[in-house]
């Protein structure tokens, strides 16, 4: 018997699931581990997590997949035209035999992951107006208790406090420690925002920590925490880092410091220059009440050359009333008659027009079961109830004869 297409009986006859499987394990152990750098296209998101895409160059592009246990590590949310460096490995999709690059890792070209996710997320945010002018509170002028959310063994907490107890001695103070880099960090501020503003006597709350690179102060560019201070109860300054240092956390905020000093400076007056504005206050306000008095005399003295004897004017003023009362009453006179006339009239017309006259004349009303009055005796037939009502008194009948004339 002759083979197909010239094959020996020596020749092993490979299925479309073995060839698949040797390719793989030829790639498997060739590029078990590769850097390709390319542009992002067709990037999607299925229900999964997964994320899948095209990474191409001007000659060539490849089919690849970035399992979601991997792309849940990243900073940055991958874009369609965004160049990326990725490291993974090349492999074959059995089902279809398809070429795929498994990517571990991929950072963006030119620009570090975290920036990029930073310059993301400030745009998403800007589009939503969370950085709007016109959604930002006043700090109160006088606070009844001010919130702080930082770390305790920072220099920020110890800056705040100096300043807080120099410029107002007697102002309540409520810390809320928190971790203030880290993965904990976020939810940890979230949740401290969240507990401070659950005190009621708190009127404006300051959120920081000291300066630092852009890893140590990324829980402040977090989405969670900005969404917080956004819907904080009380108007938040943000207190992050040193004044070069600009976070998401800065730009939510009611106002922002360039330090945690200027933070405390900035949401109490200084007690001291208060009693100094007191001072000049209480100096004014005596300046202007003597000035208003000495007025109020001289004025006063005018007025007395100028006045009339107070007893000849209240007597004018008596038979003014005497008279006025006169007048009155003798209008008052006349109108109640005129108006008795009337009513009499009135009433004598009214009477005249009452069905009960009308009855006393010897008349009836006659009434259907219903309470309708009878008008016509072609809508009545034998049998009818009716109810006839007197001058005094009524009585129930039937119809025998309706035609009666």
């Amino acid at each position: 018997m002759q083979l197909p297409l010239g094959l020996s009986a020596l020749t092993t006859l490979l299925t479309v699931s073995q060839l698949n499987q040797r390719v793989r394990d030829v790639l498997d152990t060739g590029l078990d581990e590769c850097w390709v750098v390319g542009e992002l296209s067709n990037f999607r998101v299925p229900p999964s997590g997964h994320f899948y895409f095209s990474l191409k160059d001007m000659r060539s592009q490849i089919a690849a997949v970035m399992f979601r246990s991997a792309n849940q590590l990243l900073a940055f949310r991958p874009e369609d035209g965004m160049e990326v460096i990725v490291r993974g490995r090349v492999g074959v999709y059995e089902v279809r035999g398809d070429l795929q690059l498994y990517v571990e890792a991929m950072e963006p070209r030119g620009v570090g992951g975290l920036q990029l996710a930073l310059e993301q997320l400030k745009k998403r945010l800007a589009a939503e107006g969370l950085f709007a002018e016109t959604r930002k509170r006043s700090l109160p002028f006088l606070p009844r208790a001010v919130g702080i959310v930082t770390a305790l063994n920072g220099a920020a907490i110890h800056d705040l406090l100096v300043v807080l107890r120099a410029r107002m001695p007697s102002l309540r103070i409520v810390v809320r420690p928190v971790r203030v880099q880290g993965k904990e960090a976020p939810p940890d501020i979230v949740q401290a925002i969240s507990e401070v503003c659950r005190v009621p006597e708190v009127d404006v709350l300051i959120v920081g920590r000291g300066g630092g690179s852009l890893e140590d102060l990324w829980a402040f560019n977090d989405e969670r925490v900005a969404r917080a201070i956004a819907a904080s109860r009380v108007p938040v300054v943000s207190a992050v880092g040193h004044e070069i240092d600009v976070t998401i956390a800065d730009l939510v905020a009611d106002r922002r410091a360039p330090t945690p000093t200027a933070a405390a400076a900035m949401v109490v007056p200084d007690h001291r220059e208060l009693v100094a504005w007191l001072e000049r206050l209480t100096v004014g306000l005596r300046t202007g009440v003597l000035r208003q008095i000495t007025r109020q005399r001289e004025r006063l003295g005018t007025h007395a050359r100028h006045l009339r004897d107070p007893r000849q004017v209240l007597k004018a003023l008596q038979l003014r009333v005497d008279e006025l009362s006169e007048r009155a009453l003798r209008a008052m006179t006349t109108r109640v008659r005129s108006a008795r006339q009337q009513l009499r009239g009135g009433a004598e017309r009214l009477q005249a027009l009452s069905p009960l006259a009308v009855l006393e004349r010897g008349y009836s009303i006659a009434r259907a079961a219903d309470g309708t009055v009878i008008r016509d005796a072609d809508s009545l037939k034998i049998g009818d109830p009716l109810r006839l009502t007197f001058a005094h008194g009524a009585a129930a009948v039937r119809v025998e004869d309706p035609d009666v004339t």
